[in-house]
């Protein structure tokens, strides 16, 4: 059964989908909930929740779901998930090939580059995922 996902208006909200989501590794769901949730709220609706299992499933969901569609979009919350409390946490944590996942979804945003964001814009970013 596929999960329904909407736009989340508080933190709880969005905690309970992210746990559905990462408990089913419902990565089509997850890009669904990337895609209806304003990339500026991430912090904000993350709040201090952050961890490495559902860094992981933002990270797949929006290389194999939103990045061929709107790489925009995807540049948009890896910016702010950068901004996220525990994001320097999580970043420390993750293991060699797990960084590997992260540098394919930036390769992909430099093949996919559109006038949402420049390259510079994408190089920086890098810098701040420390790769």
């Amino acid at each position: 059964e596929k999960l329904r996902v909407s736009e989340p208006s508080t933190a709880y909200d969005f905690g309970q989908m992210i746990n559905a989501v990462n408990t089913n590794k419902d990565k089509a769901a997850c890009a669904d909930l990337l895609t209806v949730t304003d990339p500026k709220k991430l912090p904000m609706l993350l709040s201090n929740k952050l961890e490495g299992e559902i860094f992981l499933i933002f990270i797949q969901s929006l290389e194999h779901y939103l990045v061929g569609k709107d790489p925009g979009l995807v540049y948009q919350h890896l910016f702010y998930l950068s901004k996220a409390e525990r994001f320097k946490v999580v970043l420390a944590l993750l293991s060699k090939n797990e960084k590997e996942e992260v540098q394919q979804l930036f390769d992909l945003l430099s093949e996919n580059q559109n006038n949402q964001y420049s390259l510079e814009d994408l190089e920086s970013l890098k810098k701040v995922y420390e790769l």
